[in-house]
């Protein structure tokens, strides 16, 4: 685990209604000796109680946003197999959502939706896996929000 992925667990885990579960196989196909391209390790899943959403989380400070876009990609490819999957080992309810949720520098936001703009226009196909959440790097840092419930600063600025 590097740096960045330890502040940004404490920050999913700041809001009350949040579990997290890191370095979370996703694996297709059962088995010992999953296939290549038939399995990832996400960084973070955060199931949000609240919301009754899973998020797959991804934290990265590339600046070529590479790795990370063939990753969402890959996913997009075989959303409703991991949809499946997360039911299948995870337990998460079928009636669920499932979103990507990306955590990066903001410098490199355009270099990502340059990468991943065809998910992005997958958007209207039912069973299609949503547009990733971006969330900044710089936004997570403790000082910028409440450790003790991110959620409720959150509701207190919307109102």
């Amino acid at each position: 685990m590097d740096y960045f992925q330890g502040v940004v667990t404490e920050y999913l885990r700041a809001d009350r209604s949040v579990f997290i579960n890191t370095e979370i196989l996703i694996q297709l196909d059962l088995g010992d000796s999953p296939a290549k391209g038939r399995h990832w390790f996400c960084d973070v899943a955060a199931a949000n109680f609240r919301e009754q959403t899973l998020y797959l989380c991804e934290i990265t400070y590339s600046k070529t946003m590479s790795a990370l876009a063939a990753r969402l990609l890959s996913w997009s490819s075989n959303w409703a197999e991991i949809r499946q999957a997360l039911v299948r080992d995870c337990g998460i309810p079928a009636t669920w959502q499932i979103k990507p949720w990306v955590f990066i520098p903001k410098a490199y936001h355009d270099a990502l939706k340059r990468r991943i703009g065809p998910i992005t226009n997958k958007q209207m196909d039912a069973g299609a896996m949503p547009a990733p959440l971006i969330t900044y790097l710089e936004s997570v840092v403790p000082w910028q929000y409440k450790t003790w419930d991110r959620k409720l600063a959150a509701l207190e600025e919307e109102t």
